[in-house]
């Protein structure tokens, strides 16, 4: 049976970036038919999986 998927969890977060950051970001989406929001949330998962810190599993963000 077909079933649509919600996707994941969200909550909305502010954040300030350089402008060069933002319009290499935007052009990245442009090119490869992504929302700047699917992007960066692919950017900031490759970067916690990918982490050098012994302190934290790869994948898993710091417990608060």
């Amino acid at each position: 049976m077909f079933k649509v998927q919600k996707g994941y969890d969200r909550e909305s977060k502010t954040f300030r970036l350089p402008i060069e950051m933002i319009e290499h970001l935007e052009e990245l989406a442009a090119e490869n038919n992504l929302s700047l929001n699917q992007l960066v949330v692919q950017c900031l998962n490759y970067a916690l999986e990918n982490l050098e810190n012994t302190d934290h599993e790869a994948g898993q963000a710091p417990k608060k």
